[in-house]
């Protein structure tokens, strides 16, 4: 039999049947092993870094969870740090105005960057404000690293110029309200793309669409349902407006083919989006909403020819050949009505701000 291993130097001798401590609680004074010693925490000490690293590790993962897409999103990802940002450079836009702007702005930052040979990021506000409808793909950049970002901004008219295809500067945030289809036609089967809904928004539209048919706006528009009555069998308008009461006060529903569909609510308007995009044809009034709306679907569109009061400063900004494509076709609003007497008489004489959109489907 063997005996035991003598015990370590400096530590107390044991007795035969006694089983040498390996890890005593108290080193005897003065022999430390090695010049090192031991100590045992108190539970307060050990309870505090315990709240600080719960405390830490959830403050992590929600500034990181911020910038995830919801689950409706199309797979993207989120930039979080300066250091993380792609090498020679990048392109960003500002996110202003309400869906129809922010498609633009989307749009236009998509085409941009891509004809400048740079990638693009959207501020996580557009993300908020389109990825609830469309499969956008651009991914997000946290407000947090944009903050940090040394950005030259560039101004930017409503309408494409040579200019734009060399843009100077290596972080450059496109600012302004570009919507018109000159920055990127050339890339239209990407944007429809980039604008695709989502399969729950499309089939609550759809499932309206089956039930009654789709949308509509007066003078204007009487003329211009007028032009779809005569060249299509059977049409079915449907309205979306930011002003219904307008619209059926002024919209002739009497022939039984006008639909009064929009809610109205301009602050979720992916119903009413997603009805206009899927008719076959647009009337439209004013604004971007129901510009995209057009473009999205196609087919036969009517539009204001004169869509500004003759000496309007919009004048000085807006380009309606810029805005409407060639093949659309205009007819002229009455504008010598007293404009008190008409929502958002400043753009048009017919209809409201956002305007009312009446398309047409075909049974």
């Amino acid at each position: 039999m063997k005996s035991p291993p003598p015990p370590h130097p400096g530590l107390p001798p044991t007795r035969a049947h006694e089983t040498p401590e390996l890890w005593p609680l108290e080193w005897p004074q003065g022999n430390p092993i090695s010049g090192s010693w031991a100590t045992c925490a108190s539970f307060s000490t050990v309870y505090f870094l315990f709240i600080i690293v719960v405390a830490s590790t959830v403050f992590h993962c929600h500034w990181r969870l911020a910038v995830v897409p919801g689950p409706w999103a199309h797979s993207g990802r989120g930039v979080l740090l300066p250091r993380s940002l792609p090498r020679g450079g990048m392109f960003t836009i500002n996110a202003q105005g309400r869906l129809g702007n922010q498609m633009g702005e989307y749009a236009t930052l998509y085409a941009l960057a891509k004809m400048n040979g740079r990638p693009a990021f959207i501020p996580a506000e557009m993300h908020s404000a389109l990825a609830p409808i469309f499969r956008i793909s651009l991914p997000v950049l946290h407000h947090t690293a944009a903050g940090r970002i040394p950005w030259r901004n560039y101004p930017l008219n409503d309408w494409m110029e040579d200019r734009y295809r060399h843009i100077p500067g290596e972080y450059v945030r496109l600012t302004g309200y570009p919507c018109s289809w000159t920055f990127y036609h050339h890339v239209r089967d990407e944007i429809r793309r980039e604008f695709t809904l989502h399969d729950h928004v499309r089939e609550e539209a759809q499932a309206f669409l089956r039930r009654s048919g789709v949308v509509a706006d007066r003078g204007y528009l009487e003329r211009a349902l007028g032009w779809f009555r005569a060249r299509h069998r059977a049409p079915v308008f449907v309205v979306a407006s930011n002003g219904m009461a307008w619209c059926r006060e002024n919209i002739d529903a009497s022939r039984g083919d006008v639909v009064f569909a929009g809610d109205g609510v301009e602050t979720s308007p992916a119903k009413d989006f997603a009805l206009l995009a899927q008719c076959n044809h647009t009337v439209m009034t004013i604004g971007t909403f129901g510009i995209w709306a057009a473009y999205l679907a196609g087919g036969d569109i009517i539009h204001l020819a004169n869509f500004t009061l003759p000496h309007s400063p919009f004048r000085w900004i807006f380009k309606p050949q810029a805005a409407f494509l060639p093949e659309w076709m205009g007819i002229a609003a009455d504008l010598g009505q007293n404009p008190k007497q008409v929502p958002g008489s400043e753009l048009s004489a017919q209809s409201p701000t956002r305007g009312s959109n009446p398309q047409t489907v075909r049974p």
